[in-house]
């Protein structure tokens, strides 16, 4: 006889995080014209327009050719932008219809939803990166030096904001305050992070503030697994990643145990 306390198992094994990372993976998948099609040709526009204005009249690393030094960039920018607008958009959603108590009353853990949350953003943050790369490779023949460094470099990168974006959608209620958070915070930090240029271009001032920005060494690490030639050192740039992925993990994991604007 079953006790008061006893619950149906949520899916194989009796855990809810196969079930919840199901449901995230579906909700991008099913507008994948959007969440997937649209960053691609985003980023695509870039590669035309600035590989056509810049070519030959930007110097990077020796013997290596503008547009090819551009397409790592463009893929990290997407990636880190889709990786995190699938939670943090997911979450601000889920609490304007008023379906988050669907998230809330089932026996998840914090770790269940927030690996669910991540994974998911991290999934699409790589498929986007994907397409990025294939469809470049009609431009200019981009082949991993390092596949290990480009894969450890996309998925901490990715899961860095995953976690950035599911603390955006605890904190903001509505998509007016999701959207200045991606505008006055993501966008900047991507875009003066060495997407478009190295940073040995820059005065020593901005030098120095680039080395300030932690997305500068996602792109750097990332452009060194393809060129094997970076501005800093990869294992500098690995190790600051890292940590501020297990830094955020930490705040996300912290903010979801105590139920930080979800139980309110």
């Amino acid at each position: 006889m079953s006790t008061p306390h006893s619950r149906l198992p949520l899916s194989a094994g009796g855990s809810g995080f196969p079930t919840l990372l199901y449901k995230e993976l579906l909700r991008f998948w099913k507008v994948g014209f959007q969440t997937i099609a649209a960053p691609v040709l985003t980023a695509l526009l870039y590669l035309l327009v600035f590989a056509h204005v810049l070519e030959g009249r930007v110097n990077v690393y020796d013997n290596l050719p503008y547009t090819a030094f551009l397409i790592p960039g463009l893929m990290m920018m997407s990636m880190l932008q889709n990786a995190f607008a699938n939670p943090s958009s997911s979450l601000v959603q889920s609490r304007i219809t008023g379906n988050l108590v669907f998230i809330l009353l089932p026996p998840f853990s914090q770790q269940q939803i927030f690996w669910a949350y991540l994974t998911a953003g991290v999934i699409r943050g790589l498929s986007v990166g994907v397409c990025i790369w294939l469809i470049s490779l009609f431009f200019v023949s981009l082949v991993p030096h390092n596949p290990v460094w480009v894969l450890v470099f996309a998925a901490l990168s990715c899961g860095i904001m995953a976690s950035l974006g599911i603390i955006a959608g605890l904190w903001a209620e509505k998509f007016d305050q999701m959207a200045a958070f991606q505008n006055f915070l993501i966008m900047p930090a991507t875009f003066l992070s060495g997407v478009f240029y190295s940073i040995h271009s820059l005065p020593p001032f901005w030098q120095q503030v680039s080395h300030w920005n932690p997305i500068f060494y996602t792109i750097d690490g990332f452009r060194y697994g393809f060129f094997s030639v970076s501005d800093v050192s990869p294992w500098h740039s690995l190790a600051v990643v890292a940590g501020v992925f297990v830094v955020l993990c930490m705040a996300t994991l912290r903010l979801l145990a105590i139920g930080y604007k979800l139980r309110s």
